[in-house]
């Protein structure tokens, strides 16, 4: 039945051994994978670098694609996701899911500004070009920093509309009032300061297309007005009697799911059918790792063109806590990790210490990076090292701790009573 679900997967219990493996897990490994056998052994063997193996044993979930156990050139995808009793509690096992590496990834693709090697980037890719072709609106989901501008502008030099302007607005930069008039325009006299009749965006961005950022921060009373626009194509300006018609295609985007906003009553449900017509989610930097070295590369390039540092390589240890660092902040984030690295460092190579804190602190020293098979209570000395250093680093402030170390509070609060080492 799991087999059926899920496909290729590992059962492993809290001391990371395995305790069931599907069918299609053996056949994607090309082995017999037997109950008792160490995961980490399993899926990485004696490599140097086993961050995926250093993240089970650290009760961090992960995703990476990782060399094939038999050998040769072949890759896997593997992604752990915890068990747990109950919520916020320490991993009781983990499933690991398992995928062949395939569909061309692997091969690096610029497409209007966003580089890849995700086989998911690509097909989304293939789907904001064909979707371009069409005038209906369309919504990207996608946190803060992953690019949902740069999909918007994808949308639009694609279309027939790339002669026209492409117009932006961040929904959340402004209050209400003056969002209104920013996004619908103003008539003369329509308030103090209001000397002549002045066009918003939607008028400005007519024949051609309109990005709503953060649309999910739009005031109920301005999505009444922006539902309107939609249905009839007219704009009415502020203090203004008349519509103007106006030709928009409209592109939208939020980190927020909409749906959960209208169940809250802050989003109305007839305009979030009228925005997301045509769906789109962008998947966030932890979710294809592949890129991350990538795009390292190319941002170290890019800053190696300005001049006052040039980087030729990344040492072992800045890499790997590239790879291991959740990036919240996304690719926004791994560019000011970037810019500060040339600012903080010297030489040709990329180090630890150029990093910011909270990549630097969660990252294990090369001593450190080893399999560890034992439940997360028998942690050993290597872990203890980090929290304290962690904690020195942030004057003993927990929150911030744990923020370092890229866990939560109460993660820590129990990593720390399990080491001894609550006082």
């Amino acid at each position: 039945m799991l087999d059926d679900l899920v496909g290729a997967a590992l059962v492993l219990d809290h001391g990371l051994r395995v305790r069931y493996a599907t069918p299609s897990a053996e056949a994607a490994l090309g082995s017999s994978l037997p109950v008792g056998a160490s995961a980490a052994t399993l899926l990485c063997g004696d490599r140097p670098k086993r961050p995926f193996a250093e993240a089970l044993a650290e009760g961090v979930p992960f995703q990476a694609v990782i060399p094939h156990p038999g050998g040769g050139d072949a890759q896997v995808r593997v992604r752990s996701v915890p068990v747990v009793a109950e919520a916020g509690a320490a991993p009781v096992g983990w499933i690991v899911y398992l995928a062949e590496v395939g569909g061309g990834e692997g091969d690096e693709v610029l497409f209007h500004g966003m580089w890849t090697r995700d086989a998911r980037m690509k097909e989304l890719f293939r789907i904001v070009t064909r979707v371009a072709a069409t005038d209906e609106t369309v919504l990207v989901r996608g946190e803060t920093g992953a690019g949902k501008e740069l999909v918007a502008r994808a949308l639009h030099a694609l279309s027939s509309r790339h002669a026209g302007p492409f117009r932006a607005i961040n929904c959340a930069a402004l209050p209400a009032n003056l969002l209104e008039s920013e996004l619908f325009g103003h008539a003369k006299g329509a308030f103090t300061g209001a000397i002549k009749d002045t066009p918003g965006h939607m008028q400005l961005a007519d024949g051609g297309t309109l990005f709503l950022d953060e649309v999910a921060e739009l005031p109920l009373e301005l999505q009444a007005k922006l539902l309107r626009v939609l249905e009839t194509r007219t704009v009415l300006p502020v203090g203004a009697r008349d519509p103007v018609p106006v030709d928009v295609r409209v592109v939208s985007a939020t980190h927020r799911a909409l749906r959960a906003e209208v169940d809250a009553g802050r989003f109305r449900a007839d305009l979030m059918f009228r925005l997301r017509v045509i769906p789109v989610r962008l998947p966030p930097l932890r979710e294809r790792p592949t890129d991350i070295a990538l795009l390292t590369a190319k941002l170290i390039a890019e800053w190696n063109g300005r001049g006052r540092r040039q980087i030729a390589s990344v040492a072992s240890a800045a890499a790997a806590a590239l790879e291991r660092h959740p990036w919240p902040g996304n690719v926004r984030e791994l560019r000011n990790v970037i810019a500060y690295a040339f600012a903080i460092g010297d030489g040709p190579v990329l180090e630890l210490r150029d990093l910011p804190d909270e990549l630097a602190a969660a990252a294990p020293s090369a001593g450190e990076i080893t399999v560890v098979a034992a439940p997360l209570a028998e942690a050993g000395p290597p872990e203890a090292r980090r929290i304290k250093d962690a904690l020195a680093r942030t004057a003993g402030n927990r929150d911030r701790a744990a923020r370092l170390l890229g866990m939560s509070r109460v993660t820590l609060w129990r990593r720390m009573r399990a080491l001894g080492l609550e006082e």
